[in-house]
């Protein structure tokens, strides 16, 4: 059956619209009153959607796993696909504000759980997992709570924030293939820090918890 919780991860990648291909026809026409005709205008560039980088030997895709519990400082939040990984960035920047002037060291890689999709954006927990909470409690937007824990299959993708498309897609296809019924959330783990490294080289962990 199709995993709901995936499939509204997409975003539709519309073609050029029908009147950009008539303003060109228009363009190309032949000009009769000059007698002469002007240059054929070049056809409109067609953007595809952006490609995953290759996984490499060792890369998880579909293993089966058991996330540990984990306590984790987090931040919750909102955000329309166009301004995600922007909008994670500005998360985890948050959390590290908060890190530094707490003392608090994390003890593993930053995570994404992301509690609610639709067509147009998605809410989520922006999360370090920490040792112990602190002392004093945060407060506002910052709160301690537990990630996810139990059976949930891995995945790796490599390669741009933009071509997640891709490989939620690739995902998606994997468990209507093995008939696997997905939770309603999943979770990104960031082998390397989405604050410090080039978009185009991130490492990131999907976590797909199933029932």
């Amino acid at each position: 059956m199709p995993t709901p919780c995936l499939i509204p991860r997409f975003r539709v990648f519309l073609a050029v619209p029908l009147s950009a291909f008539l303003l060109v026809a228009v363009a190309a026409a032949p000009v009769f009153a000059q007698g002469a005709s002007p240059p054929a205008a070049p056809a409109p560039a067609m953007k595809g959607p952006a490609v995953p980088a290759p996984l490499q030997s060792g890369d998880a895709f579909g293993d089966e796993v058991t996330l540990p519990p984990r306590q984790i400082v987090y931040l919750k939040g909102k955000a329309n696909w166009d301004e995600a990984f922007s909008t994670l960035v500005d998360a985890f920047k948050s959390l590290n504000e908060y890190l530094a002037k707490t003392g608090l060291k994390p003890n593993g890689p930053f995570l994404t759980i992301y509690t609610e999709t639709d067509d147009t954006g998605f809410s989520f927990e922006a999360a370090a997992p920490i040792e112990k909470a602190p002392d004093n409690p945060p407060k506002g937007d910052i709160a301690i709570g537990e990630a996810p824990a139990g059976r949930a299959l891995k995945f790796v993708h490599r390669g741009s924030y933009d071509a997640m498309d891709s490989t939620y897609e690739a995902i998606t296809n994997f468990l209507d293939d093995k008939k696997l019924d997905a939770k309603d959330l999943f979770i990104e783990e960031y082998a390397t820090d989405p604050v410090k490294t080039d978009p185009q080289h991130l490492v990131i962990n999907i976590y797909v918890p199933v029932k």
